[in-house]
């Protein structure tokens, strides 16, 4: 079981990643995910690429049942995901 992940990839795969991390995480377990509002791109009804990774993550960490999670406004964003018990 895994205490602690951080997850700063290649941001079309974190959906990806958090689907391998999230199982193996122990209950009260957290994943830190960097670059979470990627400079405001995230707001943008036509990305590809990189941005659409990124909204589609930020789309699954909020209705993922699994966790608790909260997106702090620091930097470039960072995810701040807790494992259920």
């Amino acid at each position: 079981m895994i205490d602690f992940a951080y997850l700063d990839a290649d941001k079309e795969n974190y959906v990806n990643y958090w689907e391998e991390l999230v199982p193996r995480m122990r209950p009260g377990g957290v994943i830190a995910a960097d670059n979470t509002l990627f400079h405001g791109r995230v707001l943008d009804p036509h990305a590809t690429g990189s941005t659409a990774g990124i909204q589609a993550f930020n789309e699954r960490v909020h209705a993922d049942d699994r966790v608790e999670a909260v997106l702090l406004t620091v930097a470039d964003g960072l995810t701040l995901a807790r494992r259920r018990p």
